[in-house]
């Protein structure tokens, strides 16, 4: 008799709501050190400006609110009430993945992380497609809220 075992891969992604850009890191763990990981890594993407102050949309997963996760600098939490993930814009790029990987078994991390990566380039591709999914109408007026900041 064999005897099934499971292995783990976490998608951490971050989305631009605006532009249709995002990041995103498979992770062995959804913990604060590979939260930290995220945060740093994303921190260096191109989503993120040199001197720029970045909200990062956050649920109330325990890894995103632990306090031993070192914050880089520019990157600011924006905690989302309990129980809203509609309200987080990465989670219409979960729902996509879910809807298209659900009920499918993978052999390997490796070919769960090829699927990923098919399933992402979508958005990669066309982030029109991003933009349409995650810049809801009271996000957008918020971001035009806010005063320019000008030297």
């Amino acid at each position: 008799m064999v005897e099934e075992t499971y292995e783990w891969l976490w998608l951490y992604a971050a989305v631009e709501p605006e532009t249709g850009s995002c990041f995103v890191l498979l992770l062995p763990s959804v913990d604060g050190e590979c939260f930290e990981i995220f945060l740093t890594e994303l921190s260096k993407s191109a989503l993120v400006e040199p001197d720029a102050r970045v909200g990062v949309v956050l649920d109330n997963a325990p890894s995103h609110r632990s306090g031993q996760v070192r914050w880089p600098d520019g990157l600011v939490p924006m905690a989302l009430p309990a129980y809203s993930p509609e309200l987080n814009p990465a989670e219409q790029v979960f729902r996509q993945l879910r809807a298209w990987l659900s009920n499918r078994v993978f052999e390997s991390l490796d070919t769960l992380s090829d699927a990923l990566g098919a399933g992402l380039r979508q958005f990669w591709d066309k982030p029109d497609l991003l933009v349409r999914l995650t810049y809801y109408p009271w996000w957008r007026d918020a971001v035009n809220s806010i005063p320019s900041q000008s030297p």
